[in-house]
């Protein structure tokens, strides 16, 4: 069973930009934050979320450190004019 969140599956991850993985990744840390923060104050309900979401922001630099060094590609960023 594959831990983390589906929305942040390998896949999904690749058809992203560079800003939108830095975007989810920041998210990601913030959410990451609050559930450190529910565990100190004994108010956490789920402490698996906290993996899941470590898992997910791992995943998240191994997709951009993977386009860095040219192992994969970025999509193709549209700049909202059809072409012709």
């Amino acid at each position: 069973m594959a831990i983390g969140t589906p929305d942040y599956s390998i896949k999904n991850l690749n058809e992203k930009t560079d800003a939108e993985i830095k975007e989810s990744i920041s998210k990601s840390k913030e959410e990451l934050f609050n559930l450190r923060f529910q565990k100190a104050t004994s108010q956490l309900e789920n402490s698996s979320r906290i993996r899941a979401v470590k898992t997910d922001i791992a995943r998240m630099y191994t997709v951009l450190r993977e386009r860095e060094l040219g192992i994969t590609q970025a999509p193709e960023e549209t700049s909202g004019k059809a072409e012709k």
